[in-house]
């Protein structure tokens, strides 16, 4: 081919150019033509001092041989045409050209993958792209790849790619992406979990999805987040199912802890100098059990959520503990139970929190009673009654005293703790609460009269008390054996009794006073002659 025919060539492509400017020209079957007579004149590089030129002309290419940068020369014109199945072409053929210079071999090859990229050809574009010998150019394109894919919704074929040699790469790309991006607008994590699910990596699969719920929480302040988050948590529940259980655990950092990112630079003090970095991350392990109770906490935030819409700003990231005074504050105490069962919480707060609402209902008005039985409707009576002889505060008192009986535990807290609460604002106790406590702890009752000054409820204790371990209502106070000679030993609380002959002889002008101390002591002779006469008898006995 003459220079001449190359001129009027490259005087056409230009022609196209300026008429079509960046939109592709239509159809021509000239171009398969042109490209084959571009190939032709590569022959004549070095030759033919109008290629010579043409070569010349163009900047930053003294490290290419001449025929590469004739190459060079005529993508960029095809480029700029818009002709990316010719440019294709022509940088394949190329590639013989550039032979150990793998520069230019990357070059060509990314040529290459960008077109078929944009071309749709998404199985070529990854081929070309294995092929890059250049590491950085083949990380950009991998990005690049990514991307793409993601934006055209072409999931498939991203996470079924083989990436031999790019797995971590591509798996830090989707990462980095999924941290960096708002929730709302993409999902990078469910691609990343698809991607491992793909390859039956299920810890890492369902270490993506307990991320995704934990930011979903954080960050996704709505009822739609917080049923996405227990979604996420039960996939990640399955990953770990799906695994032997010595190894179904998964890592997540730390509260508190601070990961640096790659890449990032590294963080100064105010004058300017390095801070030291830490010697070691903090991690958390997290097992099969302890997924389990994320799954369960997210569910009772969604049950939350839907009780009080105005729980849904801050539901989402509480922790148990949290939750359990959410719970209290909407009334959904059997919820607020289970959690504490769930996570080996204290039951005391859910206790503490339904006695002050039953504190309220017993002083509030009609509006009180009509709010409460919207919650009182949310908790598991049995056996509810909304007859008109059954009011809220009614049920309320009836729901306390059935959560006493069902979880009962050893010291008597749970009793301990809502006498605490009515006495600390003033508000007598009510009969079956007293009935109760004094069969399981009447001393305890005693001191409780005594720490919040109640002297004459103390005094009517003492007396039943005395009575009751001489036989006389013995069953009401959990006694099995009152005194005799042939029964185990009794006992009285003579400390806490005698506090209260102090505190009822502090004002000896009160003739009250002095009436409830000397009941006492009357009482306490009486026990005394028992006593002795117990004693003799046991003696008696002995001696047989």
């Amino acid at each position: 081919m003459s220079h001449r025919h190359l001129e009027q060539l490259l005087a056409c492509t230009a022609e196209v150019q300026s008429e079509y400017g960046s939109d592709p020209p239509p159809p021509a079957p000239s171009f398969p033509q042109a490209l084959e007579c571009f190939c032709q004149a590569a022959s004549e590089v070095g030759k033919e001092e109008f290629l010579d030129r043409l070569i010349r002309a163009e900047d930053g290419e003294a490290a290419s041989s001449p025929r590469l940068q004739y190459y060079n020369k005529v993508l960029r014109l095809l480029d700029v045409v818009g002709l990316p199945e010719l440019v294709i072409q022509l940088a394949t053929a190329a590639i013989t050209e550039a032979g150990d210079d793998w520069k230019g071999q990357a070059t060509l090859r990314t040529c290459i993958f960008k077109h078929h990229l944009d071309l749709g050809h998404n199985s070529q574009a990854y081929e070309a792209l294995t092929q890059i010998p250049d590491s950085s150019r083949q990380l950009d394109c991998l990005r690049q790849l990514v991307v793409v894919l993601c934006e055209r919704s072409q999931l498939q074929d991203l996470v079924e790619f083989p990436y031999v040699n790019l797995h971590n790469e591509v798996v830090g790309i989707i990462e980095s992406r999924a941290r960096a991006v708002d929730l709302t607008t993409h999902n990078y994590y469910e691609l990343l979990y698809a991607f491992h699910i793909h390859r039956h990596n299920f810890r890492k699969a369902g270490t993506v999805m307990f991320e995704y719920g934990t930011r979903l929480g954080r960050e996704v302040r709505t009822l739609r987040g917080l049923e996405k988050q227990g979604s996420c948590y039960l996939a990640a529940l399955n990953c770990l199912r799906l695994i032997r259980p010595e190894y179904a655990w998964i890592v997540q950092p730390a509260t508190g802890a601070v990961y640096d990112r790659p890449g990032t630079s590294p963080k100064r003090s105010h004058d300017g100098e390095c801070t030291a970095t830490p010697a070691a991350r903090q991690v958390e392990i997290l097992e099969l059990a302890d997924l389990e109770k994320e799954c369960s906490l997210a569910r009772i935030r969604l049950v939350l959520a839907r009780h009080d819409p105005a729980a849904v700003a801050v539901a989402g990231s509480s922790s148990a503990e949290e939750m359990v005074t959410l719970l209290v504050q909407a009334g959904l105490f059997d919820t607020a139970l289970s959690l504490c069962q769930t996570f080996r919480l204290p039951l005391t707060p859910v206790f503490e929190g339904l006695t002050f609402k039953c504190i309220r209902l017993q002083l509030g008005g009609e509006n009180a009673q009509a709010e409460a039985w919207a919650w009182l409707a949310a908790n598991q009576l049995s056996s509810v009654v909304t007859t008109k002889e059954s009011s809220a505060t009614d049920e309320a008192w009836r729901l306390l005293s059935a959560y006493l009986e069902r979880y009962q535990v050893q010291n008597n807290l749970h009793h301990r703790c809502v006498i605490n609460k009515l006495l600390s604002h003033g508000v007598p106790l009510p009969n079956w609460l007293i009935n109760s406590y004094k069969k399981v702890d009447a001393a305890e009752l005693l001191r409780l009269y005594l720490k919040y000054d109640l002297l004459e409820e103390a005094v009517d204790l003492v007396s039943e008390y005395v009575d009751a371990v001489l036989g006389k209502g013995h069953q009401y106070f959990g006694i099995e054996f009152p005194l005799s000679a042939t029964a185990p030993m009794v006992w009285l609380p003579y400390s806490s009794i005698d506090q209260l002959l102090q505190a009822l002889g502090e004002n000896s002008a009160n003739s009250h006073n002095l009436a409830l101390s000397q009941k006492i002591l009357d009482k306490l002779d009486n026990y005394q002659q028992k006593v002795d006469k117990a004693t003799r008898d046991l003696l008696f006995r002995l001696n047989l």
